[in-house]
């Protein structure tokens, strides 16, 4: 036995049974409440008890079983032979309601509904004494229970609804908040910020702690249910509820306007196309980098022009903190367990800016990727390094421009790989623009062309040799033709995989490109999602 609570009226409540039929408490009879699970084995010991009492007492009190799950009800049923009314309370919300500690935990009430203190646990004098007094309130012989077979004492277990994480939701339900998560409690002499550490959570660098309050606001920035699952996060594949990614959201210092970005980022990397247990897992070091177009840039306050791709900016710097806090949290991609990146990159940490749209002569991102224009949109690519400064301030022609950006990603890898079909995301500064567009137009499939014109290179300078051994392999090479050695191979396997977007600073003739995974089913591909803003 627990301390018992005092007698009282416990709440109504409307329970369906087994059978699908739904009982009403108080019943306007005496009743025998009687709050089990199927794995403690007091409530095992008890269940032939309430049978009999049921049996005995059932034309003149109503005696029923409450189980706290469904399939838990069946077993205790099936493994006991129970005719009893068993009731299905699989939410927990009135064991929570009747505010008991352990199961089993017995309420006699009277027609009213007004209980004696309850019973918690097994106390053969307790449970004798409560069947000679029920039998002499109802005028019936006492029920046949062969009282010296059982033990003396045996202690409850403790109640479902009080675990934890359960209990934490339940309060809130009933509370009215939208706060589902369980709470940690800290004590008053703990250093949060170190506990956070302790913890896991933290990338490396401090956390804001997400407290109720602050959840609650960023969760003010999307209109979804805080309870819908946004994506199931490799590689533990855990789902992600708008409600958990609004805590990393605040942990990574995101303001709630915000959070619909980060909901959409993370919607995509967590695609089977992006694959992001693989570039979790790689030890490339490859890590997402989000780039957001649309009316929601100007709206939220993304950079887009000075210092786009570095620090400085809240938005672009708490987004793709945030997406990267949720798949280490929620995914459990951490470094020594699935991330095995040799070297890693500081974009684990975060890698998020915006296109500046109006500073391009060209169709933005989202367009070319089949959007409106009027769309919000955020594209994640897989990327293992960048940014790469590409350096250009002598070149006046278009084409000379355009050249210097190509050379700029023959460098991705290695010089001597080409012919690859990895994605590049190349990063135009408003300077290099003006000169490729100083004869007028010059659209992104004529820079493509050119890059790929000015990295072609014969194959027989991509053969393995004395100054480096990558590339294609001596042997290989000796089964080709002079011809074929001759032809000119370009960086890319195709134009397609350049990705070309405008960012930057009106001041400095300074581009930069970011080098790809993997591209394909084996790989990563580039994905982008509307955000829902």
């Amino acid at each position: 036995m627990t301390d018992t609570p005092p007698a009282g009226k416990p709440s109504a409540f409307t329970l369906q049974d087994l059978a699908g039929e739904s009982r009403s408490f108080p019943t306007g009879r005496p009743s025998l409440i009687c709050f089990a699970k199927e794995d403690c084995a007091t409530c095992n010991l008890v269940a032939p008890l309430l049978e009999a009492f049921h049996r005995t007492w059932g034309d003149h009190a109503d005696v029923w079983m409450v189980a706290q799950a469904r399939d838990g009800a069946e077993i205790l049923r099936d493994r006991h032979g129970l005719t009893l009314p068993i009731l299905d309370d699989s939410g927990l919300r009135t064991s929570l309601a009747w505010d008991f500690e352990s199961v089993p935990a017995v309420f006699w009430t009277d027609a009213g509904g007004v209980t004696a203190p309850v019973m918690e646990g097994f106390v053969k004098a307790e449970w004798e004494a409560l069947a000679a007094r029920v039998s002499a309130a109802l005028g019936t012989p006492a029920p046949q229970v062969d009282w010296t077979s059982l033990p003396d004492w045996r202690p409850g277990c403790g109640s479902k609804h009080l675990d934890p994480e359960i209990h934490d939701r339940l309060i809130a339900e009933a509370e009215g908040s939208p706060i589902r998560a369980r709470r940690i409690e800290i004590a008053g002499s703990d250093d949060i910020d170190e506990f956070m550490f302790d913890q896991g959570f933290s990338d490396g660098l401090p956390l804001v702690p997400p407290t109720p309050e602050r959840v609650i606001r960023m969760l003010s920035g999307t209109t979804r249910n805080p309870q819908d699952i946004v994506a199931i996060v490799p590689p533990n594949m855990a789902p992600a509820t708008v409600e958990k990614v609004a805590i990393n959201a605040v942990m990574a210092g995101c303001r709630p306007e915000y959070l619909p970005v980060v909901i959409a980022a993370l919607e995509a990397v967590c695609t089977d196309d992006f694959n992001m247990h693989g570039v979790n897992a790689t030890t490339m070091g490859a890590s997402p980098v989000l780039v957001v177009n649309g009316p929601i840039r100007h709206r939220i306050g993304m950079n887009m022009k000075l210092a786009a791709l570095g620090t400085g900016n809240r938005a672009n710097a708490t987004i793709g903190r945030a997406v990267r806090l949720a798949v280490r949290n929620l995914g459990g991609a951490r470094p020594g367990g699935v991330d095995r990146s040799t070297l890693s990159n500081p974009m684990k940490f975060t890698m998020c800016f915006a296109e500046w749209e109006e500073g391009s002569p060209w169709d933005p991102l989202h367009v070319e990727r089949g959007f409106r224009r009027e769309d919000s949109v955020v594209t994640a690519f897989a990327m293992t390094s960048g940014p790469v400064q590409i350096v250009d301030q002598e070149s006046r022609q278009p084409d000379q421009i355009a050249g210097t950006l190509g050379l700029g990603l023959e460098g991705m890898f290695l010089p001597k790989i080409h012919r690859m079909p990895v994605d590049a995301l190349l990063v135009v500064c408003p300077e290099h623009v003006q000169t490729l567009t100083v004869d007028g137009a010059y659209p992104k499939d004529r820079l493509r062309a050119r890059i790929q014109e000015v990295t072609s290179r014969p194959l027989s300078e991509m053969v393995s040799n004395e100054v480096s051994g990558a590339g294609i392999p001596r042997a290989s090479a000796a089964r080709m033709t002079a011809e074929m050695l001759a032809t000119p191979t370009p960086k890319f396997a195709d134009g397609k995989y350049i990705h070309i977007v405008v960012a930057g600073s009106e001041a400095g003739k300074f581009s930069a490109a970011f080098h790809g995974w993997v591209t394909g089913a084996m790989g990563s591909t580039v994905v982008s999602r509307k955000i829902d803003c």
